[in-house]
């Protein structure tokens, strides 16, 4: 069992455990909680298109009891401690975490270990699971600000499982059987593919040792032959509207961006945070405080191993939705061809350093920084560190992103409601 430190000085800590489990560590001085995560590196970008919703349906059914637990005693077993335990699937992992007192973290990785690794997956669970994930799916189709970023998915990257529904669809839901399950349990849920993170008052060697009593030492390696993996590509840029009854039209314009791992993530997080970040953003000034065209207004940002994504969304009355368009893409077109003062870019990387301070502060943002060292295969940086790349970011690396991935032509946009955005 070899335990190295990530960088000399840090206080990130990582051991390979014999079968294959990945640890990694943060000690936080000062607190009383711990954040404790297994990130399954199987998710909606491994499925074919016909098993769209299968990591998602996986992760709901191992909440419905085990060898050890019923689905019961699984919900009462953190809340009665006054912790939480939850997941959520994305598109390349499969999270399942918990929150607690530093003294209940060897119940926080029983009960994780027990769902992950041991979950029973019956045929009548099943059955009252997948009415749950359909009540779920109807959930965002009648949530248009949700439902358009779904349909801007599809149309930005078509047949790619980067275009899937993460949910899936009535039909492919409505299809998936046990045993599709039980297989993807077998490839995915062991050790080998298993990262587990946290954060907070816990020491190293204590975490290991947790584990060890908790029983996922015992828990034996498995199938590492590659997931289904597809090469990123998009669709060329379209312009789409769908009709839907409703009070306000929700328009998406996005485009691809950089990688994770790309340099040009920070520049690109900078001027985005600029743009629509915040009330002080150019297009909350410009579309809601000057103009008066929508309530909200925002920028977002994805990065994934190997793709990402960026762009705003706006949702204003379909008689506005014409006008606010042209505004964002105006501001668009003005920061590409002219780029952005020095004063406000200096604003910007002052911004971008408050944010990731602030957030560091969380246990919980500590466990997700923790797992994205060894998920993205990154160097682990403290907060100066961290700090020290934003006040690197010059001038000219924002206006070079700005020419490369805000160009308006680049944007594919989506809007939904009763009168089209274009």
């Amino acid at each position: 069992m070899a335990v190295s430190v990530a960088d000399e000085g840090t206080v990130l800590r990582r051991t390979v455990l014999p079968n294959g489990l990945t640890v990694l560590s943060e000690h936080m001085p000062g607190v009383r909680s711990v954040a404790f995560g297994a990130w399954v590196r199987a998710a909606s970008l491994h499925e074919s298109r016909d098993h769209m919703g299968l990591s998602h349906l996986l992760e709901h059914m191992v909440f419905k009891g085990t060898e050890r637990r019923t689905a019961h005693e699984i919900a009462l077993s953190l809340e009665a401690l006054g912790g939480s335990l939850d997941a959520y699937t994305s598109r390349e992992h499969t999270v399942y975490q918990a929150r607690v007192l530093d003294e209940h973290l060897l119940e926080a990785a029983d009960v994780i270990g027990d769902i992950v690794f041991r979950p029973t997956l019956r045929p009548s669970d099943l059955a009252l699971e997948r009415n749950v994930i359909i009540e779920e799916i109807g959930m965002v189709e009648d949530t248009p600000d949700d439902l358009v970023f779904e349909l801007h998915n599809e149309a930005l990257w078509g047949e790619h499982p980067y275009g899937y529904s993460i949910l899936g669809t009535r039909a492919t839901v409505g299809s998936l059987g046990v045993r599709d399950l039980q297989e993807l349990h077998r490839r995915a849920y062991h050790p080998g593919r298993v990262i587990v993170a946290a954060s907070g008052n816990v020491e190293h060697e204590r975490l290991l040792d947790v584990l060890e009593r908790a029983g996922w030492l015992d828990i034996p390696g498995g199938d590492m032959s590659p997931l289904i993996s597809i090469p990123p590509r998009t669709e060329a840029p379209v312009t789409r509207h769908v009709v839907r009854e409703a009070a306000q039209t929700h328009t998406v314009a996005g485009t691809t961006a950089v990688p994770h791992g790309d340099p040009r993530r920070f520049p690109l997080l900078l001027l985005s945070t600029l743009l629509g970040g915040g009330m002080s953003s150019r297009l909350f000034q410009r579309v809601r405080e000057e103009l008066g065209l929508a309530y909200s207004i925002s920028t977002y940002q994805s990065f994934h191993a190997d793709a990402g994504m960026h762009g705003v969304y706006v949702a204003t009355s379909p008689e506005s939705a014409r006008e606010a368009l042209d505004v964002i893409m105006a501001e668009l077109r003005e920061v590409v061809e002219d780029g952005l003062p020095p004063d406000e870019i200096a604003m910007g990387r002052q911004q971008l350093k408050g944010q990731i301070t602030l957030s560091l502060e969380s246990v919980s943002s500590r466990m997700y920084r923790a797992a994205s060292v060894e998920l993205y295969g990154e160097p682990f940086r403290t907060l100066d560190q961290l700090l020290a790349q934003i006040d690197a970011i010059t001038d000219e690396d924002v206006a070079a992103v700005a020419r490369e991935f805000f160009d308006p032509a680049r944007f594919t946009v989506v809007s939904l409601g009763p009168k089209a955005a274009d």
